[in-house]
């Protein structure tokens, strides 16, 4: 095949070289959609295996790299030229070779860092992680340099893979998506506690994200008491650690809603005034 191409196109001269370069380039390109192609299909059909997906995911988007530098190293072998001129650069390239490898560090530790991502598993493509306060969301995507988070802005958070492989990485949904719900209630010092918890557990159980459950299987707990509040904690079990911040959002209001209703005591600010 590469004899037939040589016959049909010069390269020795500089328009030869240059559809010839073409050709190669749009050969490899039709081979990077192809295989592309093939992977999303098996992606596709393996949406309810997140762990063999991800690695699946990782490996097509590994295909238009390796397949455009196979590509530029058979240009540079096939064509005399660009060959003869390679062995002249390479056979001083001592300090070329150093400085590459110095530029292309912070590439090559995202693209080690992003394999031992895919091989190691700390979190997979559709996981639910976060890294800190302002880092949290949804993993929508491992490439070879950055890992993208989808946050619940839906905005898109994109990390290194060295930077995020060092980092410290809550993982809500790698083993079990049962999420446990801290939900903190302050009521007045002069408060009825057990009508204040009955109530908490009665709204709990009503949202469709908490596990099966009754009332009594909702722990809350009277946490501290301050100056002004008690503070009253809920424990609730949900089945989904997507739903639980609009789980925590509507638990509150509907708490809210049914102190004022029944007369549940609200904490009242204390100022204390220093005469001088």
């Amino acid at each position: 095949m590469n004899e037939f191409i040589k016959y049909l196109i010069d390269l020795e001269s500089l328009p030869g070289i240059i559809a010839y370069v073409v050709l190669v380039l749009l050969i490899s390109w039709m081979i990077s959609r192809a295989i592309r192609y093939i992977i999303l299909l098996i992606i596709k059909s393996r949406t309810s295996d997140r762990f063999g997906r991800t690695s699946i995911q990782f490996l097509r988007n590994s295909v238009n790299f390796f397949v455009g530098f196979f590509a530029m190293i058979y240009i540079v072998v096939t064509i005399p030229t660009l060959r003869s001129k390679a062995t002249i650069i390479f056979s001083g390239a001592g300090i070329i070779a150093a400085i590459i490898g110095f530029a292309a560090q912070a590439a090559l530790s995202n693209l080690i860092a992003g394999a031992f991502i895919v091989i190691f598993k700390p979190f997979r493509v559709g996981d639910y992680i976060k890294l800190d306060d302002a880092r949290v969301g949804i993993v929508e995507d491992i490439t070879l340099r950055h890992t993208v988070i989808n946050n619940f802005e839906n905005k898109r958070l994109i990390i290194p893979n060295s930077v995020i492989s060092t980092d410290s990485v809550l993982n809500h949904t790698i083993q079990d998506s049962h999420v446990l719900s801290f939900n903190n209630f302050k009521v007045g010092l002069k408060a009825d506690i057990d009508l204040a918890r009955k109530i908490i557990q009665e709204e709990a159980i009503k949202l469709p994200m908490v596990m099966d459950a009754d009332s009594t299987s909702i722990d809350v707990r009277v946490i501290d008491i301050h100056e002004g509040y008690i503070h009253m904690r809920a424990y609730v079990w949900m089945n989904e650690p997507f739903q639980e911040f609009k789980g925590k959002c509507a638990l509150k209001e509907a708490v809210h809603k049914r102190f004022l209703t029944e007369g549940v005591a609200l904490p009242i600010p204390i100022h204390k005034v220093i005469k001088m």
